[in-house]
């Protein structure tokens, strides 16, 4: 060791601060959309609503936000990150205003489906964003908090609302009562569009607060001569390097990727995995309260909790994976394997919530297999930087649409089951078994390599297609 030689400059930590603007678009999201999940009873007095049209309502938002995934991860691959959340931002705030102008069910599904549509490309421009500002041991960190910042925005929506409708229902009445809710829910997201848009850069190299040696560990280091290793960490990125304007977008194969079981695993995965979550933003509370006799504010209070179990679960869980395949290199264990095995313990779980009959217990119960679901979500989420490499924002609004389709079906099939057996039981019973229905997508999944290597039908850069045979893999 050279004791002349100056000490190693440790790397910026901008990467952090990208992160922390995306929890906080993840929390202001999951706050405006899942207010509606609490409102429910609420909404559907006020306008005499029945279940039916209220679980429809639920829903629209899911299907619009499904149909307008693909289009909006394109656009986020062509505009960039800067440009293309702060547009989906706005356009989500301002269906949350109008929401609070509805006065019909028709309305009501309009704005529904204009918010799903403006929040559609929000989390595969977050996954892209990640892709490019974080290492790949990294990844699962970044985006286990991103998840864990829905729940944030699911958990205080949910707390906020049932205490804001208690509060102002007294003062203002029932029809003024949920409509100042969604109204002050709009106004954040107008306020970070603008902040994010003036602070963040799409690249590492166009940031001017990122080092050498930041850019080194997001890219991957640089040889270096040993003499000069510590002042060239230390040196701020050159200039040429952030005027240097990013690489344009590689053509998407579509047939390639559609065509891989690899990706038909993952998205089956999702689809089940959204379902159940979605049974917390939507029919939960209504659930705890016919159910178990609780108030408007308690069973908001409730809801919070299997959502905060998320929060946590999503935390531990990106850095669970991430150590993981730091010790043992292993996408089977540090993806596949932990999300198999916490899945099933989440199902197991709510098997066992079923039959307690005291609720402060059951939710407590409930909320645990919520934790083990959580600590299983980064791992679908980072798959898709994993295996999706250059079109991860295609491959994650892939997943998220068919997830989103799930999540679509869930609170339409409430009432159908509620009328089928009269009672919440088999509600509880098919929320459980979507999780085991994800693990089992994930048994299929083989995490190595890339979702185009695994495709059944092969697209050349002329976009020729053929068949893909052993030759074409190994060459």
């Amino acid at each position: 060791m050279n004791p002349s030689a100056a000490p190693a400059t440790p790397p910026t930590r901008t990467r952090f601060g990208v992160l922390a603007w995306l929890c906080a678009a993840a929390a202001l999201a999951y706050i405006s959309r899942n207010a509606i999940a609490v409102a429910e009873s609420t909404v559907r007095t006020d306008l005499n609503l029945t279940k039916d049209q209220t679980g429809m309502l639920m829903s629209v938002f899911f299907f619009s936000y499904a149909l307008c995934q693909i289009p909006t991860a394109q656009l986020s691959q062509r505009w960039g990150s800067r440009k293309a959340l702060p547009i989906f931002m706005v356009i989500s705030s301002i269906a949350t205003a109008l929401t609070a102008f509805s006065g019909s069910l028709w309305a009501l599904t309009i704005t529904r489906g204009f918010k799903g549509i403006g929040q559609a490309g929000l989390f595969p421009a977050c996954t892209m964003t990640i892709a490019k500002w974080f290492p790949k041991t990294g990844r699962g960190f970044g985006t286990g908090a991103l998840g864990g910042f829905m729940s944030v925005g699911g958990a205080i929506g949910a707390w906020l609302t049932g205490l804001m409708l208690e509060l102002l229902e007294p003062a203002v009445g029932r029809g003024w009562s949920w409509r100042l809710v969604f109204l002050v829910f709009s106004l954040p997201g107008l306020l970070w569009a603008a902040g994010f848009w003036l602070w963040f850069r799409n690249e590492p190299e166009q940031h001017q607060s990122v080092n050498a040696a930041e850019l080194d560990l997001i890219r991957g280091p640089t040889e270096t001569p040993p003499a000069s290793s510590a002042s060239v960490a230390a040196a701020p990125v050159a200039a040429d390097v952030r005027r240097r304007p990013p690489a344009p977008p590689e053509r998407t194969p579509w047939l390639a990727l559609y065509s891989s079981p690899a990706l038909w695993w993952i998205c089956g995965q999702q689809t089940f995995r959204a379902a159940g979550y979605m049974f917390f933003t939507s029919w939960f509370a209504t659930y705890l309260q016919e159910t178990r006799g609780v108030t408007i504010a308690r069973s908001g209070f409730l809801t919070m909790l299997p959502l905060l179990a998320t929060v946590i679960g999503s935390l531990l869980g990106g850095a669970t994976s991430d150590l993981i395949l730091k010790r043992t290199h292993s996408l089977n264990l540090a993806r596949k394997g932990m999300a198999v095995v916490c899945q099933t313990v989440c199902a197991a779980l709510i098997g066992v919530a079923f039959f307690i009959q005291e609720t402060n217990l059951a939710v407590l119960i409930i909320s645990l297999g919520s934790f083990c679901a959580a600590l299983a979500g980064p791992c679908a989420y980072t798959i898709t930087i994993d295996m999706g490499q250059k079109h991860v924002a295609t491959v994650n609004s892939t997943m998220n649409m068919c997830g989103n389709l799930g999540a679509w079906a869930f609170p339409i099939a409430v009432p159908v089951l509620l009328r089928q057996f009269g009672n919440w039981d088999a509600v509880l019973l098919v929320f459980g078994g979507t999780y085991l229905v994800s693990a089992v997508f994930w048994l299929l999944l083989n995490p190595n390599g890339n979702i185009v290597d695994q495709s059944l039908i092969r697209e050349t850069p002329d976009g020729i297609r053929k068949p893909r045979i052993d030759s074409d893999k190994h060459g």
